[in-house]
């Protein structure tokens, strides 16, 4: 089936450890012999190759292997994972999508397919490429929590307020960071952006911020370039006037908001409402009907579980 399925298929993504599809009799010189326009997309933990490729793992595992976990966290603090938004999205998901593309664009010239081998590993330390190019820069090369973008600067960081939520501080350009001593009403020549004893001024922004709230700084710092944003929490987000007038959430069936494609595309958008996933088996019957496959077969491979199917979804 999945080779009758591959046959005229533009993309196949499989999610195994490195030699699982060979051990099926469905690696890449077998499927691509059949069908040389295949663009065989292997998205794995630790690539194709080395002595891990047959390792388990999960997100926390491949940055840290990447090196780019060491980077992440506060200063005197352990290391920290931003969720599994790092390796298995960025690094994996958005690298292998980006390959694909690649590939089919080359196919176009060529007409030939080809395999794409995406690790999370090596897609991690791409995604975070300028980490290592910028160790040189004033910006970044101090050890972990003293840079200027990842908590060391008291002008890049998040402060409590007065409710318990959060402003968003971002005033890294001099004149920005103007704005935000106007904004918090200190004054320029006490609190100077390059303040010796950063420490200090870090402490004054958080007892200025715990005076007021969220709500009351947000007033304050709208009409102003002073990077200072309120931390929105999920069900906030989607109702915030800006997404609302770019429709940057869509609305789903049972009344939550779940983000809108992107990037937008001028000319062939996305879709303009939320689409259910799939669930497995749900298309089972349909897929193997257009792949020529009769009824009687369909149910023997359902009833001896090669495929499955979801129930009441169609009929034989």
């Amino acid at each position: 089936i999945v080779k009758q399925l591959c046959a005229d298929a533009d993309v196949l993504i499989e999610p195994f450890r490195a030699g699982v599809m060979e051990k099926l009799g469905l690696g890449p010189k077998t499927l691509l012999s059949e069908n040389p326009r295949l663009v065989y997309a292997r998205l794995t933990g630790y690539g194709q190759n080395g002595p891990m490729s047959t390792r388990a793992g999960h997100d926390i595992n491949y940055i840290a292997t990447s090196g780019v976990l060491s980077y992440l966290g506060r200063k005197g603090e352990k290391p920290h994972a931003p969720v599994n938004l790092l390796a298995d999205f960025a690094g994996g998901g958005m690298t292998c999508a980006l390959g694909i593309v690649m590939a089919l664009y080359e196919r176009s010239q060529s007409g030939q397919g080809q395999v794409i081998d995406s690790s999370m590993v090596e897609g991690s330390a791409y995604v975070a490429n300028w980490l290592w190019k910028s160790h040189k820069l004033d910006i970044w090369g101090k050890p972990r929590g003293e840079n200027a973008l990842d908590g060391g600067a008291p002008f890049y960081d998040t402060y409590e307020t007065a409710d318990k939520k959060y402003m968003a501080v971002g005033s890294l350009e001099p004149q920005f960071y103007v704005k935000l001593i106007q904004g918090l009403g200190l004054n320029l020549d006490e609190y100077p952006q390059n303040m010796t004893d950063s420490n200090k001024l870090k402490q004054k922004f958080t007892e200025v911020f715990a005076s007021k709230t969220r709500d009351e700084w947000t007033e304050i710092f709208k009409d102003t370039d002073a990077c200072c944003t309120p931390v929105l929490e999920p069900g906030e987000a989607p109702l915030h006037p800006h997404n609302v007038t770019n429709k940057s959430f869509l609305q789903s069936t049972d009344g939550g908001f779940e983000p809108g494609p992107a990037p937008r595309l001028s000319r062939t958008p996305g879709v303009d409402r939320v689409l259910e996933a799939p669930r497995l088996g749900q298309h089972t019957v349909e897929i193997l009907k257009e792949l020529g496959f009769s009824g009687e077969t369909i149910q023997k491979h359902i009833d001896s579980e090669v495929v499955l199917q979801r129930q009441n979804t169609a009929k034989l």
